[in-house]
């Protein structure tokens, strides 16, 4: 597995830069001492790069020492709040043979997050991550039926309730951004307090992810995921980034019809 940028990164890439900058500056070639930002496909090579078809999740992590705690996200996530605690990026390359239509069924098969699995780096084993989940009605919404593919255009707001393992129930909305032959994106957030017993942990928008799949042939698609904690998230969330990729790779997992407890883990420790 490459996780190109650890927690840790922004570190290990200046002294990196420190060490090789004197044979390189001989050359006339300087390496740039930060670390590489985030990059989702956007017009733009994306950060980090995608691996090889059906590899192990190429991904990678940021501090804000690294980044800084003023970081302002790429225009393209729609995210308008500078800053992160804490910041995961992941890369796919998967065969899928039903075309957007069969991600989209999965995205609003809501009911079916329930009982996805993910690696406990703390336990050393697999967990279930998502306990229950379902659909809403509307904001303060009831529960209902999974979406179906006629209610997930671009364009429109879902909103799910979901219960996992550490943080509880709360309400998220979902955005479809593009749904085509060719691309999916669509973002989730929280919009109701998220809790450790009665610590909260996350207030409304402070949980933020984006996944973009774009078509590669007619059976091969690519995968990026952008995961961010706001700056204003609780304390008691920092230092936990291979928790962060491994529920990134339990959603992507899910998402492209593999098991979520398949071996290997993403971040193993």
């Amino acid at each position: 597995m490459a996780r190109s940028i650890p927690t840790t990164g922004a570190l290990r890439w200046a002294r990196l830069a420190i060490c090789t900058w004197p044979a390189l500056a001989l050359l006339g070639q300087v390496p740039d001492p930060r670390p590489p930002r985030p990059q989702p496909p956007c017009a733009a090579t994306p950060v980090p790069p995608y691996p090889a078809l059906d590899a192990t999740p190429t991904l990678m992590a940021w501090d804000p020492a690294g980044l800084g705690r003023d970081w302002t996200p790429p225009a393209c996530t729609g995210w308008t709040e500078p800053g992160f605690t804490s910041l995961v990026a992941m890369t796919a390359r998967f065969h899928h043979a039903s075309g957007v239509a069969g991600l989209l069924q999965r995205a609003g098969a809501i009911s079916a997050y329930t009982g996805m699995h993910y690696w406990s780096v703390t336990g050393q084993r697999w967990k279930t991550l998502v306990v229950h989940s379902n659909a809403l009605t509307g904001v303060a919404g009831h529960s209902r039926k999974d979406f179906g593919p006629e209610e997930l255009t671009p364009g429109s707001t879902l909103y799910f309730e979901q219960e996992d393992n550490m943080s509880g129930k709360a309400s998220y909305r979902m955005r479809i951004i593009a749904a085509d032959a060719e691309r999916l994106v669509f973002a989730t957030e929280n919009i109701s307090t998220m809790h450790y017993l009665l610590w909260p942990l996350f207030k409304p928008g402070e949980l933020q992810s984006i996944y973009y799949f774009q078509r590669e042939t007619a059976t091969v698609w690519r995968f990026y995921s952008l995961a961010r904690t706001g700056r204003k998230a609780s304390t008691l969330t920092t230092g936990h980034d291979a928790s962060s990729e491994n529920r990134s790779v339990a959603l992507f997992r899910y998402l492209a019809g593999i098991p979520t407890d398949q071996e290997p883990p993403g971040a193993p420790r």
